[in-house]
């Protein structure tokens, strides 16, 4: 691998946003060097301020004890935010996190494909299109493969790793063990071209559409939906708190 002769690897995220910012601090804290491409200056900028002072950023983990200073620093050190394409795209592992938008990452996948060396893995952060529609965008599908995170990554410990019938064994087992490098507990689950969400979003989707049920009879608005809940099955958010904090950050209420 391009990290040098151990097997640590180097890691290019594409997008600065609340995912993408949160995943470049958890591979960072597992020993990757990590490149965190956005062609934003000012995305960049509030990645980096989510990285270092956010809520679940790495002062925040000092300050509650999950981390030391000198590996926060560490950290912090071996995260490049960059606004270069190529240099993201060259790492051993790139993981997509660009806005959820299927004509997007098919663009993004063409362009990696082009540019990324060819060992290179091209991983999807998508929370369910299906996987072989991005891998038919290069030339690559059996280096292709789906890295679902839940958000904030670097609180949750999700890893559904998402396969299809191209990619190789030995990607999927490079992406597991990073996943379980970085903390998480990687799941392996089939890609479902004909459903969207996988495994973690068809379900939820299912909860929260009686969720809103409940709330259009009356039965409870939605901040109670969510405290009950949280209350009664420890859940780190209800429903609505998780779809308001994957799309916009957890700067208040809960998570885990």
């Amino acid at each position: 691998m391009s990290a040098g002769a151990d097997t640590t690897p180097v890691i290019g995220v594409l997008g600065a946003g609340v995912m993408g910012s949160g995943i470049a601090q958890v591979t960072a804290l597992a020993g990757c060097p990590t490149y965190c491409y956005d062609p934003d200056a000012d995305a960049r900028g509030r990645g980096l301020a989510e990285v270092t002072t956010g809520r679940f950023g790495l002062d925040g983990a000092v300050a509650r004890g999950k981390r030391t200073r000198d590996e926060a620093d560490a950290a912090l050190a071996r995260i490049t935010f960059t606004d270069s394409f190529e240099q993201a795209a060259g790492a051993d592992v790139v993981i997509e996190a660009v806005p959820e938008k299927l004509d997007l990452k098919i663009k993004v996948f063409r362009d990696l494909d082009r540019v990324a060396p060819a060992g290179t893995i091209l991983a999807s952060n998508t929370s369910g299109f299906p996987i072989a529609a991005l891998a038919a965008a290069t030339d690559r599908p059996s280096r292709v493969i789906g890295w679902h995170w839940a958000s904030p990554a670097p609180v949750m410990r999700l890893a559904e790793i998402v396969r299809t019938e191209a990619t190789d064994d030995d990607v999927i087992a490079t992406i597991s063990d990073l996943a379980a490098r970085c903390g998480k507990n990687p799941v392996v689950v089939n890609d479902a071209p004909t459903s969207w969400g996988f495994v973690a979003n068809r379900i939820y989707f299912a909860m929260l559409r009686e969720a809103s049920r409940v709330v259009s009879e009356g039965v409870a608005t939605r901040e109670q939906v969510d405290q009950l809940m949280v209350d009664c099955y420890r859940w780190p958010a209800g429903p609505y708190g998780m779809v308001q904090g994957a799309g916009s950050g957890w700067s208040g209420g809960s998570a885990g």
